[in-house]
């Protein structure tokens, strides 16, 4: 199962240079059904990631490109009525396929945003009076831009804690620029080949299910979640002016199939501290909100985690 992952890593590589977390990211995500949200400046390959996984792995991929005009029914279909036959039939929309890419998905409004709600919870979507089950796999990998501010709308708290991951994508090393160039200018990527199926991916769903994790670790977890809601009960009082809200339960599930499929990822059997320290703060960086003070004084989100997993003792 690991030379398949391998061989999978393999296949992505030959269309994206570097950016190692992101596809080990979306990886995960695909692994434990997590949707996954991509913050970065344009050009670092994110939606070129999306497309060379759905490639390799042979699944159904769709793009929406989200704009302040666009509509719910764009997304998930509509009701519309046949002029041939005198009835009202279902026209599903993009957001049935396996991997769907919603670009720079906070340049719509929340009405739309909120389209995305019940299929990246219940898999399944309502047109009018008809409810429909959502293929397996189905993952939502959402892109956004965190330095425009016209024409951008926040994601709203409820969306945002359906994420299982938010990764701010960063630039690539000047050697791993070089060679971008390169290949662009010259138009030598590879082909991506299909490296597995859906069988396969089911396969490997089950065996990171059987990945063991200790139940120290387990509760080394919980620690975290609940300093994030009651920082004060952990020797943390500098935080307690400084978040509004801590993570969610969903935060708390996610982590639990996150360190999994991580462990899965690094070829161990075994949950250790370095996984829970390598999907950290990919998982809780949406999640924790801080108060408005905090937000004056600039203060980030990642040194508030970094904060309390200084202070809470590793098992």
């Amino acid at each position: 199962m690991h030379e398949k992952l391998n061989e999978l890593k393999v296949e992505i590589a030959k269309g994206v240079v570097g950016q190692e977390e992101m596809v080990n990211s979306i990886l995960i995500g695909l692994l434990t059904n997590g949707h996954i949200l991509l913050e970065g400046v344009p050009g670092l390959a994110k939606t070129t990631t999306v497309k060379c996984v759905s490639q390799a792995l042979s699944l159904n991929f769709k793009r929406i490109q989200f704009t302040p005009d666009l509509l719910p029914s764009d997304i998930i279909g509509a009701q519309i009525f046949d002029m041939k036959t005198n009835e009202f039939k279902i026209k599903k929309g993009p957001i049935f396929t396996n991997l769907l890419l919603a670009d720079e998905i906070n340049r719509a409004p929340a009405k739309v945003q909120s389209a995305l709600l019940e299929v990246m919870q219940e898999r399944q979507v309502t047109i009018a009076d008809d409810t429909f089950k959502i293929d397996t796999p189905f993952l939502v990998l959402a892109t956004q831009n965190p330095i425009e501010q016209e024409g951008a709308y926040t994601l709203p708290e409820a969306q945002l804690d359906r994420f299982m991951f938010k990764i701010v994508v960063s630039y690539n090393t000047k050697e791993q620029e070089y060679e971008i160039a390169k290949k662009a200018t010259m138009n030598s990527f590879e082909e991506i080949n299909k490296v597995l199926d859906k069988d396969i991916l089911e396969k490997l769903k089950l065996a990171v299910k059987q990945i063991h994790i200790d139940k120290e670790l387990e509760e080394y977890i919980i620690d975290i979640i609940d300093a994030s809601r009651n920082p004060k009960d952990y020797g943390l009082k500098e935080l307690v002016n400084t978040i509004h809200f801590g993570a969610s339960p969903r935060a708390t599930i996610d982590m639990f199939k996150a360190v999994k499929a991580s462990a899965f990822l690094r070829g161990n059997d075994f949950v250790s501290p370095i996984d829970i320290a390598l999907v950290v703060k990919n998982i809780l960086r949406h999640r924790i909100i801080l108060t408005y003070e905090a937000m004056a004084k600039e203060i980030n989100v990642d040194d508030v985690i970094q904060k309390i997993l200084e202070k809470i003792v590793i098992p």
